[in-house]
């Protein structure tokens, strides 16, 4: 057996995805009655420690008969962002990401202050066989653009995953995703103290479909799903780096890993709320 690094249940958030019965623009704009309607979930932790994040990062999620909803309240006094091509390697700049837990598969979205989104498709490497559920051309490994997580050259993950490697789809592209963001500032301007940003996004069910064998979506509520919610942020004074990468999560992962879905949170879905919350 690898060694792993799974956490604890007693350590891993759980949170109640309400559904909405109000439409819900893709804007970036979180003002709006159902976000004002939905619970917020705690603070983000230190990815390793669980120690409270000292700039406050919070998410909600909502859901519909057609979609997913997640937001993110990101608070940030100087908003920066650089990579504006589709699939850059958006953690270079400071961003939030998804990942959504599947069947022998995950999905990782991550996005900017510009809204440039990059996101892959990994399914582990023992569940890509002929004859499989994957065995289809948008997953043919001799036509798209492929790469290996957990191989040799991946020293801090190399053995550390009982699935051991998976083959990244680095061109997936996840079928009708929506996003938009709002900055409550001046995105690149030091001179100004920004209040930070807020990103809005909506995952179709056909698309969180396709992660499951067996699975149907729209979920109905008692019903669940695992999902990660994480933020990288390097520091920045007077223009230079101070901080290369500070990782906080929704809960810990003991390990500066974002790729563990066994430490994944919970996604619980439940019916519309009756009450706003306090």
């Amino acid at each position: 057996m690898n060694k792993t690094y799974h956490i604890t249940e007693d350590r891993i958030a759980h949170y109640t995805c309400h559904k909405t019965t109000e439409p819900i623009s893709i804007d970036g704009n979180l003002d709006k009655a159902p976000w004002r309607k939905a619970e917020k979930s705690r603070p983000f932790v230190d990815m390793v420690s669980g120690e409270p994040g000292f700039l406050e990062t919070r998410i909600a999620s909502l859901w519909d008969d057609s979609n997913l909803y997640i937001a993110f309240w990101v608070t940030e006094p100087q908003v920066r962002a650089s990579l504006t091509m589709r699939d850059s390697f958006i953690w270079f700049d400071n961003d939030v990401e998804v990942f959504l837990d599947g069947e022998d598969c995950y999905y990782e979205f991550e996005i900017n202050a510009f809204n440039t989104i990059y996101e892959v498709m990994f399914i582990y490497q023992d569940a890509l066989k002929k004859g499989s559920r994957f065995d289809t051309p948008e997953f043919d490994l001799y036509q798209r653009e492929v790469d290996v997580l957990s191989g040799f050259q991946d020293g801090t993950r190399y053995g550390k995953h009982h699935r051991g490697k998976r083959w990244a789809f680095m061109d997936y592209d996840f079928p009708g995703l929506k996003t938009a963001v709002k900055v409550d500032g001046k995105i690149n301007d030091p001179s100004c103290i920004d209040k930070g940003w807020t990103v809005e996004a909506a995952f179709p069910w056909k698309g969180i479909e396709k992660l499951y064998a067996r699975r149907t979506f729209p979920p109905v509520p008692g019903e669940m799903l695992r999902a990660g919610f994480f933020r990288f942020e390097s520091l920045r004074y007077h223009g230079k780096t101070i901080d290369e990468s500070i990782g906080w999560s929704l809960n810990e992962h003991g390990v500066y890993d974002s790729h563990i879905p066994e430490n994944f949170s919970y996604l619980h879905f439940a019916g519309p709320l009756v009450h706003q919350p306090d």
